[in-house]
């Protein structure tokens, strides 16, 4: 029901996966040092493929998609992460939008902060 890209997590002995309106929410609880649930996969959607506003399918391995931190399109939570199956598509976006490319293993606890920005809003 909101626009930007989506994520899931498959978890080991669990039948259906945990979906997230965001990719930036897949990635704050799973970059957590306290999540040990065992996990079988993850799918991001491919935002070349999907639309925006309205994401249906076109899902790709997270861990070997390419992802766009610090753009100035937003999911439903506010800042998110774009997420893409090619490092062209990545570029393309990240040279219309802003932000920077960087591939599944380099995205760290901090750029996944689900303040929506606020903690770095000055005019409040």
């Amino acid at each position: 029901d909101y626009g930007g890209p989506k994520a899931q997590i498959h978890y080991a002995g669990r039948d259906t996966p945990e979906f997230f309106c965001d990719t930036m929410e897949m990635f704050n609880l799973y970059l957590k040092p306290e999540q040990a649930r065992s996990v079988r996969a993850l799918f991001v959607q491919d935002m070349a493929r999907a639309d925006w506003e309205r994401p249906r399918g076109h899902w790709v391995d997270a861990r070997s998609a390419w992802y766009v931190v610090g753009s100035r399109r937003h999911g439903p939570m506010g800042p998110t992460i774009a997420s893409f199956a090619h490092e062209a598509d990545a570029t393309r976006f990240a040279a219309e939008y802003g932000g920077k490319v960087y591939r599944f293993a380099d995205i760290t606890p901090d750029m996944v902060v689900l303040d929506g920005g606020a903690l770095h809003d000055r005019s409040m």
